[in-house]
């Protein structure tokens, strides 16, 4: 009897500190993006998206990032060289999704949409990171994937879900 009380103690502490460790990890991410990004543009959580197909997707990241995997339909536009040019096309009033790896690029991206006339510009707050969080679907192009491009080794600590790929 006292064997089995100390196994369901033992039993009862694990499961604790498990879940204990969960809520670390995710506060620290979420420390790590309060810290992070200025929060000057619209913020959207990605279970807040009901109806993929009613936002344009862009994606700020590099496009060996992109290549890996991305948010199905989204358009590569790049962090380094971008140029608001590229969007021409799409109607200033449209509902657009900015976001990269975190949020970061994303944010300076949608910045700069919005400065060039765009009205209805958010930022993925989290990221592709959070996007595969909340069990949403990537693509690589062709097919889903279960690859996410962790820009390095470094932030590839805060992908808990999928198989992180990076660059030495």
């Amino acid at each position: 009897m006292k064997k089995r009380k100390i196994l369901l103690l033992a039993s009862l502490l694990l499961t604790v500190n498990l879940i204990a460790q969960k809520e670390t990890s995710d506060q620290g991410f979420t420390t790590m993006l309060n810290k992070l990004l200025s929060h000057t543009v619209k913020e959207v959580l990605p279970n807040e998206i009901k109806n993929d197909s009613t936002y344009i997707f862009l994606d700020a990241r590099e496009k060996q990032e992109y290549n890996v995997s991305h948010i199905q339909n989204a358009l590569w536009v790049g962090y380094e060289n971008f140029k608001p040019k590229i969007l021409k096309d799409i109607p200033k009033d449209r509902p657009i999704i900015v976001y990269c790896t975190v949020g970061y690029r994303s944010e300076k991206i949608a910045e700069k949409l919005l400065k060039n006339g765009y009205t209805d510009v958010s930022n993925l707050y989290g990221g592709i990171f959070e996007w595969v969080h909340n069990n949403k679907k990537v693509s690589d192009g062709n097919t889903t994937t279960y690859k996410i491009h962790t820009y390095n080794k470094e932030w590839s600590k805060w992908l808990k879900k999928g198989e992180k790929i990076y660059q030495q």
